[in-house]
């Protein structure tokens, strides 16, 4: 038998199920330009628009299952497309009823076996201009959208009775919170956001902070602040709060982070896809910050390349080796998961992923050294909760994710085509 190496399970603390409809369609323009960030935005609009819970369900099920493959045992669902595509909410006479798309994930995290933290997302305005003017919900974006602050928590607590109802004990499946970003909401919504969040102390809540520098401008120009300095203004920095990249962020904002003790899920292969930048990790965690790690738009779907991609950025933008040891990256895409998703009570021992330390990649190699060394393909097994869900690659109920995807586009030739 080879030699084997296990780690403790792995937790994707920032996840967009639906962006996995974008892997592949993103990276050329017109007439064969190279694709910017537009082309990507568009493409992601429009799969936002096309998805029903029927297609969200066998999607997010397709996407779990390759998580459960790939070592993934938990996921942070930073979810928003709460609502059909034209605003109004699911419920009424729908055969699918309220909360059609998030009990949609629901069903998709208990087949694949893997927990899910789902992070209902509050997005209230269509964003900012570059001088800090409010701008109005897009048509695509009104199914993110409740009606205010008030309308949303409302939406929140139903929505956390109904998973409480049909989660049947399984354990697997709770309720976090999250803000869509400081773009999304104004600085009365974020007063009353904060508000929620202090009689609401046990949930995570998440919010994507500082992605770009054109976000950090708009802020400056609305609020003559950073997005950083905004949420500490809000009494919403602290030990509970996961903030999504944080890439480009000044020695103040790192220090406000580190002084929180907040955690901040990077997420470096969305990052390096989408041009983001690489951000602050060492010097963040230097500050006092807790560093997770998720995959975001499942450019890649591959815990072991999240853990190598943050210490090959550190390496690449400070020159130096060894900003982060191989068991400061285990921790990162581990415990420090599990604290951002509020699952520190779950045994460390229920979840373990068990991985070849003699495939062609780690043969030689020290098993503890294996985030630099190894992939999702050294991955041999995968157990949630005591119960193995996946083996070398596939799931153990679910089958090849591969196929379920081939299902999926065979099925509904919608959500393939390119424009």
């Amino acid at each position: 038998m080879s030699a084997t190496h296990t780690l403790p399970g792995l937790v994707n603390a920032h996840s967009h199920a639906f962006h996995r409809l974008l892997r592949g369609r993103t990276h050329a323009g017109p007439h064969g330009a190279p694709g910017d960030f537009w082309r990507w935005r568009e493409e992601m609009y429009r799969s936002a628009e096309a998805l029903t819970p029927q297609t969200m369900e066998q999607l997010a099920t397709a996407v779990y299952a390759e998580m459960a493959a790939s070592g993934w045992t938990a996921v942070g669902e930073f979810h928003y497309l709460h609502h059909r595509p034209d605003g109004t909410p699911y419920g009424g006479a729908d055969a699918e009823g309220e909360h059609a798309m998030e009990r949609a994930l629901a069903r998709a995290a208990r087949r694949a076996g893997i927990r899910l933290v789902l992070l209902d997302t509050c997005y209230l305005r269509g964003g900012l201009s570059p001088a800090g003017e409010p701008l109005a919900l897009s048509p695509v974006q009104q199914r993110y959208a409740d009606d205010g602050v008030a309308g949303w928590a409302a939406r929140w607590e139903r929505l956390h009775d109904a998973l409480v109802q049909e989660d049947c004990g399984s354990g697997l499946i709770t309720l976090g919170a999250a803000i869509h970003s400081l773009r999304a909401v104004d600085a009365d919504q974020l007063a009353e956001l904060s508000e929620w969040a202090s009689e609401h102390p046990e949930v995570p809540l998440h919010i994507h902070l500082s992605e770009q520098p054109a976000e950090n401008a708009a802020v400056e120009a609305e609020h003559g602040m950073s997005p950083t300095r905004l949420l500490q203004e809000h009494g919403l920095l602290g030990p509970r709060l996961s903030a999504v990249h944080a890439t480009h962020l000044s020695d103040e904002d790192i220090a406000l982070l580190g002084d929180a003790a907040a955690t901040v899920v990077m997420c470096p292969t969305t990052e390096a896809d989408l041009g983001d930048g690489i951000g602050p990790a060492h010097e963040l965690a230097d500050a006092g910050a807790v560093i997770a790690l998720g995959s975001d738009q499942h450019a890649v779907v591959d815990p072991l390349l999240e853990m190598r991609a943050l210490e090959h950025g550190e390496r690449l933008r400070s020159g130096q080796r060894g900003r982060f040891s191989p068991s400061q990256l285990v921790e990162a895409a581990t415990g420090a998961g599990r604290r951002s998703l509020g699952l520190l009570s779950v045994a460390e021992t229920e979840d373990a992923v068990l991985l070849d330390a003699a495939s062609v990649r780690t043969a030689g190699g020290d098993p503890a050294q294996s985030p630099l060394t190894a992939t999702a393909a050294d991955v041999l097994s995968v157990r949630v909760a005591g119960t193995e869900i996946a083996r070398e690659g596939h799931h153990m109920k679910l089958g090849d994710p591969a196929d379920l995807y081939r299902a999926l586009f065979a099925d509904h030739p919608e959500l393939r085509s390119f424009r």
